[in-house]
């Protein structure tokens, strides 16, 4: 019994964590129509930040989070106004696939060269470093708090996309942009916040996964195939197929190491050809 409880939970957080960066991805393909490689490599900006902030600065860890969401944003702008801006609207996905690969080995070779090859830590705070006593048993503070902040940030999404006229304009902008920008849509403004958007979730789930994902240069490599893999069983877009896939993911990928672990991610794999196979759109993927 403690065993089941403990992949439920910690599959859950897992998964909260794959949501919280996937979902900045799913927005940007399934919205904004741009397949974004470098989804990864902006994520381990933020936790590169992070880090920085509370070993170099002697930030706490709100504000070390805080300063890497706002910092990797900043640093995306130049990307953003020079390379992005020529891909919305106008460009197939193999432009998209190339362009946003150089940008990913781009950012890696100057991780590499400014801050070596070496893992960066991210300490957590004392009140989320210990266990907590939940009733039935102890689990960690940490896992707890990536589990509500994942639960935040879909409702948060949710309301804002769905439920707000920026996501009417957002919606209005990708599916006709010339309709749109006659109507007196600012679409390049609706396109830079978005993308802002999608840099910062994935900048906030780096910084929180820090422990589960390890930040590296070559993180951004490492995690793209599963970032991409949380898009596709979702479907690109949806915000409650995003959360679905990536509970299911967690469940499978921490089922697995837990009672199987010789077999690496087989069970995570496996799960994606079931789901690609009986839902090719994905989970709750919608055609365009």
């Amino acid at each position: 019994m403690q065993t089941i409880l403990s992949i439920a939970f910690d599959g859950i957080a897992y998964g909260m964590v794959l949501f919280i960066i996937s979902i900045g991805l799913s927005i940007m393909m399934g919205l904004m129509r741009v397949v974004n490689l470098a989804h990864g490599a902006f994520a381990m900006i933020g936790g590169y930040l992070a880090s920085y902030a509370m070993h170099d600065l002697g930030m706490n860890y709100a504000v070390a989070i805080i300063a890497a969401v706002v910092g990797t944003i900043i640093i995306s702008i130049p990307f953003e106004i020079l390379l992005y801006r020529r891909i919305y609207r106008k460009s197939d996905a193999l432009t998209q696939l190339l362009l946003t690969i150089g940008i990913t080995f781009f950012i890696i070779g100057i991780a590499n060269f400014l801050l070596g090859p070496t893992l960066k830590s991210i300490p957590l705070p004392a009140a989320l470093s210990g266990p907590m006593d939940i009733g039935f048993r102890m689990v960690p503070t940490h896992r707890i708090f990536v589990i509500i902040c994942g639960v935040i940030a879909a409702l948060a999404l949710w309301l804002l996309i769905d439920r707000t006229e920026f996501g009417v304009r957002l919606r209005a902008s990708v599916d006709n942009s010339d309709m749109a920008d006659s109507l007196g849509i600012r679409t390049e403004w609706i396109y830079a916040t978005t993308f802002a958007l999608a840099v910062g979730l994935g900048a906030f789930g780096g910084v929180l996964g820090a422990e589960l994902m390890p930040i590296e240069p070559f993180y951004a490599l490492r995690y793209m195939v599963t970032f991409l893999v949380v898009v596709s069983v979702g479907g690109a877009g949806s915000i409650t197929g995003a959360i679905a896939a990536s509970l299911l993911l967690g469940f499978a990928d921490t089922t697995g190491k837990y009672l199987a672990p010789e077999y690496g991610e087989f069970f995570f794999y496996l799960v994606v050809i079931l789901v690609v196979f009986l839902f090719p759109r994905g989970l709750f993927g919608r055609a365009h």
